[in-house]
């Protein structure tokens, strides 16, 4: 199964990332990180969220829930070990360097990021590539758009339990509109078209 990094400007995002891991849970790819991106997340999903009125000891609640989530469901995804490379291959930002040293030792064939000037192809091992979300979701999708549709239909399943319930429909229009998930949700409503004529 192929499997990609996701770095936390990628999982920050709320919809993004439920739409990432969504993906991931209807087995089309194996999401991988590690503790400090987990650690960055914590950090920018708090701020985020006491930015929006939420009180802090709520946002933390909300934080660590998220977090244990996602390691309960996905149980292989943190990589162990990559320390040793960190500061080992001279990255434009030295920060960015535990990202690349987690998805070498996770043997990923994509980092999944918005910073893409920040890790240069000619910096990059063989067989590694830099995504932005639009393109690994547009790729991702198109392997098996029914599972696409799948995942999209699941998350606005669960859509109610936070908040307003969300249709397929208006979830479509957000990834584009917020996240510029256009040629990924282009395959969804091709699919759902094919179903509904």
């Amino acid at each position: 199964m192929f499997t990609a990094l996701l770095d936390t400007s990628v999982l920050w995002p709320s919809l993004q990332r439920d739409f990432l891991l969504s993906l991931a849970a209807e087995h089309l790819y194996r999401p991988i990180w590690s503790s400090a991106i987990l650690a960055e997340l914590e950090r920018h999903e708090a701020k985020k969220l006491v930015a929006l009125g939420v009180p802090e000891p709520i946002a933390t609640e909300r934080v660590q829930f998220l977090l244990s989530e996602m390691r309960r469901a996905f149980d292989d995804s943190e990589i162990e070990g990559w320390e040793a490379l960190e500061g080992s291959y001279g990255l434009p930002d030295p920060n960015d360097e535990h990202v690349l040293a987690a998805a070498v030792v996770g043997r990923a064939g994509a980092i999944v990021t918005t910073n893409l000037k920040d890790f240069p192809a000619h910096l990059m091992p063989t067989g590694l590539q830099v995504l932005s979300a639009a393109d690994f979701a547009a790729n991702t999708v198109s392997l098996d758009p029914h599972l696409g549709l799948r995942a999209l239909e699941e998350i606005s399943a669960r859509s109610g339990n936070k908040g307003p319930a969300r249709s397929v429909a208006e979830l479509l229009v957000v990834l584009v509109e917020r996240y510029g998930l256009t040629d990924a949700v282009d395959v969804l409503r091709n699919v759902i078209g094919a179903e509904t004529e």
